[in-house]
């Protein structure tokens, strides 16, 4: 009986849980830039990626936004890269706002969700931290003040590995 009841608590918390994606190979995808290009995912191993999942209508994704590109700035020297992915349905939202908020790591475009959805995007930003082997490192919903501090962090660590 405490066997069975143990194992029942297991299942109601791994279903309370949810999903992560944190230890999973990261989905592969080909999106289209802002420059015209096609990016692959699996085309940039080798590379400690941050993959931002954004939206023009997010407020917290307009603050993040100029600091993300200062951590790409810093950090891209040392074999890392931001992609910004946009899930704007009308790619002319986004490109309002990147005419006020603009950023220098690639912006990619996801107008049918097709690849949030493999990410699990359920909150807006979205950021995935994805290691030189292609493996789902973290994995956070939203932004507040103080995250930047802790991606930083994980960049560096990333980086160094």
């Amino acid at each position: 009986m405490k066997k069975t009841l143990s194992a029942l608590i297991l299942c109601v918390l791994a279903l309370v849980a949810g999903p992560t994606l944190a230890a999973d190979t990261a989905p592969d995808f080909t999106l289209k830039a802002r420059s015209g290009d096609n990016i692959r995912l699996n085309e940039l191993r080798g590379t400690v990626i941050l993959v931002n999942f954004w939206a023009s209508w997010c407020g917290p994704c307009r603050t993040e936004m100029p600091l993300l590109d200062k951590l790409y700035q810093q950090y891209r020297d040392y074999g890392f890269t931001v992609l910004g992915v946009n899930l704007d349905e009308n790619r002319d939202q986004a490109e309002q706002l990147l005419a006020n908020v603009p950023v220098t790591f690639p912006v990619l475009f996801d107008p049918d969700n097709s690849t949030s959805e493999s990410y699990q995007v359920d909150a807006m930003p979205t950021t995935v931290l994805i290691d030189r082997n292609g493996t789902i490192r973290y994995h956070h919903r939203g932004y507040k003040d103080g995250y930047m501090d802790k991606y930083e962090q994980e960049v560096k660590e990333l980086v160094l590995e």
